[in-house]
């Protein structure tokens, strides 16, 4: 199981340069051949950014096709892992976005964060890229 970042979603949402490894891993968590958990907080933060943009069609795109990802799920933060997320901040070596991805993954158990940001690493949860999930 993984927790999947943010910004795997925008490089497809805003057709940035990686986008086609992030569309195959998502292809794979659509048909239930990977499995991984994405954040409420993840969702909200890609309704903020679209909205930004200007891409709403997209979203509205983005947001219905969630319930159709057989190896996806959504993980709803609790005040306990925001607390326990102002915790990582206050040790300096994450930020807000970050250390709720980071408590989110430590409270859900997964194996690894996917993600493209490199403030993940050195960190007890290995970050991985999609390019290496797909090998």
């Amino acid at each position: 199981m993984y927790l999947i970042d943010t910004n795997i979603f925008l490089e497809v949402m805003l057709s940035r340069g990686r986008k086609e490894y992030c569309k195959e891993l998502l292809r794979r968590l659509r048909d239930g051949r990977e499995e991984g958990i994405v954040t409420d907080f993840t969702i909200h933060s890609i309704i903020v950014i679209m909205d930004k943009f200007e891409k709403l069609r997209e979203l509205k795109e983005f947001l219905s096709s969630l319930s159709a990802y057989k190896g996806l799920y959504v993980f709803h933060t609790n005040l306990a892992v925001e607390v326990e997320a102002v915790e990582r901040a206050l040790e300096g070596k994450l930020d807000m976005d970050d250390a709720i991805q980071y408590s989110s993954a430590v409270a859900a158990g997964v194996k690894c964060i996917i993600s493209y940001d490199k403030h993940f690493d050195g960190l007890d949860i290995p970050r991985k890229t999609p390019e290496e999930v797909l090998r």
